[in-house]
């Protein structure tokens, strides 16, 4: 017993006799005193004392797909961080190929009662795959936010970025440089927003007369630089002169493959991204590309959160916010226009 009263002492910073009087529930000690020693008992492993387990714990999972896309860390640190101020501890849980898997990681958060879970990408987005894990989210009644677009039969509140929106200013910005030969550089076929933004791309293109036929001016990837590169290498032998990518990666993959093939980037070809994650006014060239509106995003999706926690009904609609067009210097005038 001292052994534990120590450790969560040290790790919260208070004295012991502190520890004691929140392990036996004894008035005395401030809301967000009593909440951080809860949780360091959680973080640390420790049981709670019997009267203090039908407490709701104030840990919130965050689960992401990879690191290396620069948009999900921009996004767990807003979301994080919000969360921390309002007295919640942020569990990261990162996906690696070959090693904890979405479904994996649920369980483990059910395992340690965490407070509610926000996915920032997954499984939830892409209409082929697996989603029984989700189920378990719901009938724990387990408060769940959803980032970025998700397929229909998952009810949980989503705060995502108009995809439909994007592809009209990236369309329309190449298209006021003269491009009519547009290509798009898209995730897997079932991934949601990379559907939303192809219908989108399609409406527009038959509104503006542009030619987008699938099997000329389409292609699917991973959101890899190297998924990227194949794609566009495709779509560029076959004439595309502007490029319109569904993430940055595949963009600088575009880039890339333009110059693979001894093409310059604007002269001969456009690159539109999307995101504006970390770094892309460092590319070469910097880049051209869609901005997700990351602090409006997390902020809303850690209100949806929280108040679903403190017991409020939260809305199950999504809620959509609009994205800004960046231009930089991968785009440029069309080259049959000069």
């Amino acid at each position: 017993m001292s052994r534990r009263l120590a450790e969560v002492a040290q790790k919260v910073g208070v004295s012991e006799a502190t520890v004691s009087r929140v392990l036996n529930g004894k008035p005395g000690v401030s809301d967000a005193t009593r909440a951080a020693v809860l949780t360091a008992l959680d973080v640390l492993g420790y049981e709670r004392p019997t009267q203090l387990r039908g407490e709701r714990m104030r840990l919130v999972g965050l689960v992401l797909p990879e690191l290396q896309n620069p948009i999900f860390p921009a996004f767990a640190e807003v979301v994080g961080g919000s969360l921390t101020q309002q007295g919640f501890t942020p569990v990261l849980c990162t996906q690696t190929a070959g090693g904890v898997s979405e479904a994996d990681y649920v369980t483990l958060l059910l395992q340690h009662h965490v407070s509610g879970v926000v996915f920032f990408g997954g499984l939830y987005a892409q209409s082929d795959s697996p989603h029984d894990h989700y189920g378990q989210l719901s009938e724990r009644g387990l408060p769940t936010v959803l980032l970025n677009a998700a397929v229909d039969e998952l009810d949980f509140p989503q705060v995502s970025c108009d995809d439909a929106v994007a592809v009209e200013q990236a369309m329309g910005h190449l298209m006021q440089l003269g491009h009519r030969r547009i290509g798009l550089v898209l995730g897997p076929p079932d991934h949601v927003p990379s559907q939303r933004k192809l219908a989108a791309a399609r409406a527009f293109a038959e509104r503006e007369g542009i030619d987008l036929a699938e099997r000329d001016r389409v292609g699917h990837a991973l959101f890899t630089i190297e998924g990227g590169q194949a794609v566009a290498s495709r779509l560029i032998r076959d004439g595309a002169t502007g490029l319109v990518c569904a993430s940055d990666p595949l963009a600088l993959g575009s880039v890339r493959a333009a110059r693979r093939l001894r093409l310059d980037v604007p002269a001969d070809v456009s690159v539109v991204g999307y995101d504006d994650s970390a770094l892309m006014t460092c590319t070469d060239p910097p880049l051209t590309t869609i901005r997700q509106p990351i602090e409006a995003m997390g902020r809303a999706a850690v209100e949806l959160l929280t108040g679903a926690i403190a017991g409020a009904r939260v809305a199950h609609d999504e809620l959509l916010f609009e994205p800004e067009l960046v231009v930089r210097r991968s785009t440029g005038v069309a080259p049959t226009q000069r």
